[in-house]
Parts: C-alpha cells; sequence; structure tokens
C-alpha cells in the first residue's frame, strides 16, 4: 500500500551525488565573488529492513563515498588554498575515515526516528552526517509539525504538489542550546534574519533530487552597510539505481542494528557544538605587549586604542583569572586605566573576579583605578546578576573615597535599570538593591546622601520610586528638588501619571511655594514632552509674560523650538495659539538671551541622530544651566548618547548684580554632570562656596576639567550558529569608543565676559567578523569600520549691557572615516587566501548654524571684541 514517507524498493542501491557549499559575504553581494568552500562527494543508499507490522518502519544505511574540497567560486590557482592537495591532506586521515564510516536511520512515516553512528567520532564529520541525515526527513502531505533534525526542535511547514515537495523550516523558532549575548540597547546590536527552503522531487515513491538553501543575514543596526550573510545550499541528485544488497530479517529494529552491528549507538539528530582549538594563539600577555604602545592616555582619541581596546578585550574573554591578573599587576600607572576598562568590559566571570580581587575599596589613594572600574560596569553591555551582587557588597563594606561611593551606587541603578529591561527585575541581587536604595533614601538625612540615591534612582528608572521623586521635587529646595525633576524627565512619558502632571503643573505655577527657575523649566518640559492637554498647554502659554525675565525668553523658545521640529505636542501648542491670537503679541516680543534649540546631527536610513542645546541665565546675565544632548534614534528605539550640563548658581555676587527674587540666599556653585549612553555619571563640582570661587577664579587657566576619559565597549554581539549542512558559524560584532569629554568654565571680570566650553573627542571603532568553521578549513569575512571626530560647544557671554550678548557656537571638526572588508579562506597549516577591499573618506567639519538669533548674536560679540581672549584678568 502507499505510504506516508517516502519508500525505498527492496535489494536496490540508490547512487547519489552530494555536495554541500557555503558562502560568506556583504549583504548585497552576488555570491559569484563570496568566500566558501564545497564539499562534494557521491552517497549510497539502499533499504535495511522494513518492519513487517508496518511498511511505513524502515532501516536504510547511508555511505559517504569519494570525498571531494574545493572552492565554491573559480579561481586562479594562486589564490586557490586547496590547490595541489588531496583530501586526505586537506580532511586528515582519520576524520576522513570517520566520515566514510556509514550511518543507519529510522524512518517512520518520513520522519527520522533513530539516527545509529559510531560513538568517539569527531564532533565535526558527526554533524556533516547528520546534516545529511537531515535531509531525507520529509512528510507526504501539506502541513505545519515540529520536527527535530541537525537545525534542533523547529516548527516545520510542507508544501506537496505531486511529485513536489517543498519544505519551509521556521529557523528562529528553533529550539537548540544557544550559546552567546547581545547588546543591551537595540541601536547598537544586531538583527538578523534566516531562513530556510529545500525542495524535494519524487519519482517512484524515493527521492530523485533534493536542493536545499539556508540565508543568514546579519545587519548592524546602526551602519546598515556594515552587514554580513551566510549561504548554505546542499544538493542531492540520483544518478543511478542499480542491483543492491538483500534485507535482514528481523522484527525489532534493535536486533536488526545488534546483526548489522554492534558498534551502531542512537545518537541525537540534533547537532552536538564542536569548537576548533586554536593552535598558534598568542598569550594573553603577548597580545597585550603587541597592542599596549596604543593605550597610553594622550593616544585615547585615535581609532587604533578603540581597535586595540577591541582585540584585548575578545582574548581576555579566554584567559584566565590568574593571566589577568598578571597583566593588571605588573602595568604602569599610565596604562592600568585602560587595562581595567577592557578587564571590566569583558564580563566574564575571571575577568570580574581577577579586576575585584585587585581592587581595594579601602585604599583612598586609588580612586581614579576605582571609579574607571565602576563606570565601566555601568556601561556594561550585558551585565550579570554576579556584577550587580558583587557591587552591592562593596557598597555595605569600607569605602575610603566618598565619591567613590557615590559612583558604585550610581552604578547599582544603572545596573539595575539594565536587568530590569532585560526580564531581570525579580532577580535576588536586583530586588535586594531595589531595596537598599529606596530605604536608604528614606532615612537619608544629610544633602549629599540624598543626592547620591537620587542619581541611582535617575539611572534605575524604577516606576516605584516615581512617588518619591515627586515628593522630593515639590518639597525640596534647590539642587535637591531639581535633581528629582530631572529624574523625572528621563523616564518614558507612558509613565507619567496623572499624579506627576499635577505635580509638575503646581510647581511651574508655583501654587504652593516659591521654586527655583531650572525645576520650573524643567517641569514645564516634562508637561510639553507627555502628550499635554489643552489646558496644560494654554496654562503655560499664559504665564509668559508674567514670568521673570530671562525665563520667559527660554520659555518662548523652548515653545518656538517644539513648533520647528515638529515634537508630538507640536499639535496642541498651535490649536492652542491659534485661540488666543487676540492678545498674544505683547506677550511674545520679550527680549532675553536664554534659548532652547533642537536640529540634526545626522539623516540616515538606518538612524539619525539629533541635539539639543538649550540655555538659561539669571537676569544678570550669569549663566544659570546650560545643557547639550545628542540623542540617536531609529524606528523603534532611541539612545540617549550625551548629555553635559553645566550649572551655576549664586554667581551675581562676582559682578556685583542683583539676584533674581526668590535666589537671593544661594550659595555659590558651578558644576557640571554628563549622562553617557544612557548612564548618569557622577557630577563634578567646579567651586562650592563664595571662597572657593574666589581663589579659582584669581587662578583660573580656563583648564577644561575632565568628565570622563576611557574606553568603552558598546556594540557587544556574540552568535553560534549550527548550518543545516553540518559546520557551525559564528558572528562576532564589536564596537568600542575612545572618549575624552571635558568642561570648563572661565570668567574675565575686565571684559566682562564669560565661556562655558564642552569638548568632546571621540574615536570609534566596530569589527564583525562572521566565520564558519568546518575544523579542516575556516572561511568568513570581516568588516571594519573607524572614526575619529571631534565636537566642541563654546558659549560666549558678554554681560556689559542688557540685553547682554551671547554666542553659541557647536562645532565638528573634519573627520577621517574608513570601512573594510576582508574575505579569507584557511586552512590549518596556515596557507590563506584574503580579499580586502576599503573605502576611506574625510567627513567635512561642520559648524552647526543653531539659529538666525544666535548667527546675528555671534557676529556682534566676535565683532566687539579686541584682541581680549588672550589676555583674561
Amino acid at each position: 500500500g502507499h505510504t506516508t514517507g517516502p519508500s525505498l524498493n527492496n535489494d536496490k542501491l540508490y547512487k547519489f551525488a552530494y555536495s554541500a557549499e557555503v558562502y560568506v559575504d556583504r549583504v548585497k553581494a552576488s555570491l559569484q565573488k563570496s568566500a566558501g568552500y564545497r564539499i562534494s562527494s557521491d552517497v549510497d543508499v539502499n533499504l535495511l529492513w522494513r518492519n513487517p507490522e508496518n511498511d511505513d518502519n524502515q532501516l536504510i544505511k547511508i555511505t559517504i563515498r569519494d570525498v571531494q574540497v574545493e572552492t565554491v567560486n573559480e579561481r586562479p590557482a594562486a589564490k586557490n588554498i586547496f590547490k595541489g592537495k588531496s583530501t586526505e591532506k586537506i580532511i586528515g586521515k582519520e576524520y576522513l575515515q570517520a566520515l566514510q564510516r556509514p550511518i543507519v536511520l529510522e524512518l517512520v512515516r518520513g520522519k527520522v526516528k533513530n539516527f545509529y553512528s559510531y560513538q568517539n567520532e569527531p564532533g565535526f564529520t558527526q554533524n556533516i552526517k547528520r546534516g545529511l541525515a537531515s535531509l531525507f526527513q520529509l512528510q507526504l502531505h501539506s502541513g505545519t509539525a515540529h520536527e527535530v533534525d541537525i537545525s534542533g526542535k523547529c516548527s516545520t511547514t510542507y508544501h506537496v504538489r505531486q511529485d513536489h515537495v517543498t519544505k519551509i523550516k521556521a529557523l528562529e523558532s528553533c529550539e537548540i542550546e544557544k550559546q552567546g549575548f547581545n547588546s543591551h540597547n537595540r541601536i547598537l546590536d544586531v538583527s538578523t534574519k534566516a531562513t530556510s527552503a529545500t525542495i524535494y522531487v519524487l519519482e517512484d515513491s524515493f527521492i530523485k533530487s533534493i536542493k536545499a538553501e539556508e540565508n543568514y543575514v546579519l545587519l548592524l543596526n546602526s551602519q546598515q552597510k556594515s552587514g554580513a550573510k551566510i549561504v548554505s545550499k546542499q544538493r542531492l541528485e540520483l544518478k543511478s539505481v542499480q542491483a543492491g544488497p538483500g534485507l535482514i530479517a528481523g522484527k525489532q529494529v534493535a536486533g536488526v542494528i545488534k546483526t548489522l552491528d554492534s558498534s551502531y549507538v542512537a545518537m541525537p539528530l540534533v547537532a552536538e557544538p564542536v569548537k576548533s582549538e586554536c593552535k598558534k594563539c598568542p598569550s594573553l600577555s603577548e597580545h597585550w605587549q603587541s597592542i599596549r604602545e596604543h593605550m597610553y592616555p594622550e593616544k585615547l582619541s585615535k581609532s587604533e586604542a578603540a581597535r586595540s581596546f577591541l582585540s584585548f578585550i575578545q582574548n581576555i574573554r579566554k584567559a584566565t583569572k590568574e593571566e589577568i591578573l598578571q597583566i593588571i599587576r605588573s602595568e604602569n600607572k599610565e596604562l592600568l586605566p585602560q587595562v581595567v576598562d577592557a578587564v571590566t568590559s569583558a564580563q566574564t566571570p575571571e575577568s570580574l573576579e581577577a579586576v575585584l580581587e585587585f581592587l581595594d575599596f579601602k585604599d583612598a589613594s586609588a580612586s581614579a583605578l576605582q571609579e574607571r572600574f565602576l563606570y565601566a560596569c555601568g556601561f556594561a553591555s550585558h551585565p550579570s546578576e554576579m556584577l550587580l551582587k558583587s557591587l552591592t557588597a562593596k557598597f555595605k563594606g569600607d569605602i575610603a573615597n566618598e565619591e567613590i561611593r557615590e559612583t558604585l551606587v550610581i552604578v547599582m541603578g544603572a545596573l539595575i535599570r539594565k536587568l530590569c529591561d532585560k526580564e531581570g527585575c525579580k532577580l535576588p541581587a536586583v530586588v535586594e538593591a531595589k531595596r537598599l536604595i529606596i530605604s536608604r533614601l528614606e532615612k537619608a538625612k544629610k544633602d549629599d546622601n540624598v543626592r547620591m540615591y537620587l542619581l541611582a534612582l535617575k539611572n534605575a528608572l524604577l516606576p516605584e520610586a516615581i512617588p518619591l521623586l515627586l515628593k522630593y521635587a515639590e518639597s525640596e529646595e534647590g539642587p535637591i528638588s531639581n535633581l528629582a525633576a530631572t529624574a523625572l524627565q528621563r523616564y518614558d512619558p507612558s509613565f507619567l501619571t496623572k499624579e506627576v502632571k499635577e505635580t509638575m503643573n503646581r510647581i511651574y505655577h508655583q501654587n504652593r511655594k516659591v521654586h527655583e527657575k531650572t525645576v520650573r523649566t524643567t517641569a514645564a518640559a516634562i508637561i510639553l514632552n507627555s502628550n499635554p492637554s489643552y489646558m496644560e498647554v494654554k496654562n503655560i502659554l499664559l504665564s509668559i509674560g508674567e514670568l521673570p525675565l530671562e525665563m520667559n525668553k527660554y520659555m518662548l523658545s523652548m515653545i518656538q523650538d517644539i513648533l520647528q521640529f515638529e515634537m508630538p505636542s507640536s499639535k496642541t501648542v498651535r490649536q492652542v495659539l491659534k485661540d488666543m491670537r487676540v492678545h498674544n503679541y505683547d506677550r511674545f516680543s520679550k527680549t532675553g538671551s536664554s534659548s532652547a534649540y533642537s536640529g540634526y546631527v545626522t539623516r540616515g536610513p538606518d538612524i539619525s541622530s539629533t541635539y539639543s542645546l538649550d540655555i538659561l541665565y539669571s537676569g544678570s546675565g550669569i549663566l544659570r544651566r546650560s545643557n547639550v544632548n545628542i540623542r540617536v534614534f531609529d524606528r523603534n528605539a532611541e539612545l540617549h548618547a550625551i548629555q553635559v550640563v553645566i550649572e551655576a548658581q549664586g554667581l551675581e555676587s562676582i559682578i556685583a548684580a542683583t539676584p533674581d527674587e526668590g535666589e537671593e540666599n544661594l550659595d555659590s556653585f558651578a558644576g557640571m554632570s554628563a549622562i553617557l549612553f544612557d548612564v548618569q555619571l557622577r557630577p563634578v563640582t567646579f567651586f562650592q562656596g563664595y571662597g572657593d570661587l574666589m581663589s579659582k577664579m584669581f587662578s583660573a587657566t580656563g583648564d577644561p576639567i575632565n568628565v570622563v576619559k576611557g574606553l568603552i565597549l558598546l556594540t557587544d554581539y556574540s552568535q553560534e550558529i549550527q548550518l543545516q549542512s553540518g559546520p557551525r558559524a559564528s558572528a562576532e560584532f564589536l564596537g568600542g569608543l575612545a572618549i575624552d569629554i571635558s568642561g570648563g568654565m572661565e570668567f574675565s571680570l575686565w571684559y566682562r565676559e564669560s565661556k562655558t566650553n564642552v569638548k568632546n573627542r571621540v574615536a570609534m571603532f566596530i569589527a564583525g567578523n562572521v566565520e564558519v568553521d568546518s575544523f579542516f578549513v575556516k572561511t568568513g569575512m570581516e568588516t571594519t569600520l573607524e572614526m575619529e571626530t571631534a565636537l566642541d560647544f563654546i558659549s560666549t557671554v558678554q554681560f556689559s549691557q542688557y540685553p547682554f550678548l551671547v554666542c553659541m557656537q557647536m562645532d565638528r571638526v573634519e573627520s577621517p572615516f574608513r570601512r573594510y572588508v576582508t574575505k579569507y579562506e584557511s586552512l590549518p597549516s596556515g596557507r590563506r587566501y584574503t580579499a580586502r577591499r576599503g573605502k576611506a573618506e574625510l567627513l567635512a567639519g561642520n559648524e552647526y548654524p543653531l539659529h538666525q538669533e544666535n548667527s546675528n548674536m555671534c557676529r556682534k560679540v566676535f565683532g566687539t571684541k579686541s584682541d581680549s581672549s588672550s589676555n583674561w584678568f
């Protein structure tokens, strides 16, 4: 009768030609120039046994013979790594023998019930046989089923039309042991698409031909040109049917297998994980010696530093704790911070143990290294629960330096958020760290302690912390209420409840008490950014005109920016303005120097980035707050790449001016606070108190204060891919940044001028390597991308007249940008083929045209100045 699976005839030998090909290339490239290889052979198949009770239960024997290995594309002999080598020489004698030992499949209704092979065979050859065996699994009616093959347990759909069968395997559904990790933020991550289709042609109820193709595409979300694809193709074609051996008699499968060869063992059809050993790899210390010179502090704005950092991380990930400690303990002061960056970014249990054993938090003199370690933890691309647990333990212990104690808890906040984003909010270490921060904040008496726990919450962004942040925003004084408000500003608007909006409206309109301008403007920004109602917008617009001078100008500028930049609330604002036409001219013609402005840094098909620059002055022309932001976003995600806020208060006394209403008693203070890649860093103080200010002013060289310097691992993606033809592929994308951000503030009483300057020096290096590894040959493609750039924000204020002159400049220097693609094939002997293509360009520098009013002012500022800038006091 008709069986529901393919059926073989008795006493026949089916002779097939088989080939398995692998290609690696750029995503859009045609396969003619790809790197890759082909394994081809003859395959003999015959029926051993058919179940007397059930026709549909068969044992078949499959034997691979006459194996050939060649390049997948025609190449001149000089570029062919296999040229002049026999198959035995390429694959190795024992591997070739193993590959040619037959396998036996038990088929039930076309599905592989058992896969019999020999134990102790190399995993690589076993997987090639599994890849071939999986092709024989096939059902002859349309429908979807979960079935197990070399790729794991996958959802598979069959379409049957007479003698044609198409099998579509949904690769993303396959259950197989996965290894690897990806980056915390989507924008920094890699997207993958995978497809698998097999087409069968049947003849005389058995297989005439099979064509299978599997595709993997990997795209760097931020730079889709830097992607890669792996294509794996298999072909099996019937060449002839000859007279073959007879059947083995028996009732049970087990008995038949025993008669055939008692060494056969039933094994899983799912691929086994295999890894080829690295024969000539340098040790960790040898590798460090080769890159050490690129890691000196003064070289950190070069892309070579970022490249070396990434290769160092890759090697640390393979190293033992002892090897890592040996380098840390022997390195000098200048290089140690960079070593700590790399060891911490490696994020293996060994690297974490090594760095924690080395650092002593009871030693106040090593605080710079401790800070580098903590920031590298905060930027961790895929932090573990263990990391948070270790930091919580350190926080409860003795810490000599108070600033390190603050940084530690701020970083714990960042780790809580990253773990919660990856569904880890209920992990014991996360629960404990959350409880610790919230309960200590509730008990905190000193402002310094309150501040540090609020900064931790500004990173953690816990929904349950919102009521606490509201309390501090509304009832506390200046800096504390300002910090709580900026923490609320970082939440996604979907978390901002009715209660949050009511509180923000009370703060802005000062219904319960007088608030500082900085807090009021933050409250207004929160309202306008979270889907404001018609009335909320109307009340804010009505308040303009009744506010202190500079705040009027700032709010006006904020509203104009919402309209110009088409922000989400712009529709409502337009509606309200239309209805208010009657009485608004006077209100909207206010003078002043404060402003808020947004624009694009880049607009691209994959991602765009925007900058926003806002600056708020006191009525006497002294800076209160300048805020620079760069955000990067694609269709589904956003990354707050950088924020630098310079805040100052109580400086009126230096120029003998009158403080604004409600700000008479503020202590003199200036400082800077930064967010880098969604992580709030510990704020730095320029000066605190009048005495400190005066001593710094008279020694002011205008030298910038360093805010953050170091190496950051941004993109961190590693995935193992099991190809259905047998080999393992691996995909690794790493992106590193060498960064140096500094900021400063200088005054000249003589020229009644002040200047704030934020310098960002950045070098970026991204490396992607996609490789297919079949023990005897490796083939792959490496893509690299490098860029060096610098972005400066300078604001110059002349307060000798009112409204005073303010000139803001945002400049990007010309930036080298290089992209390379290298395709390769290599043998363990060291014989190698490579093809490299590259493109280098210079991106022109750019002075960003902030807005017309600003351009006009800059002309005045630089027009009125004599050569004053060199001589400050």
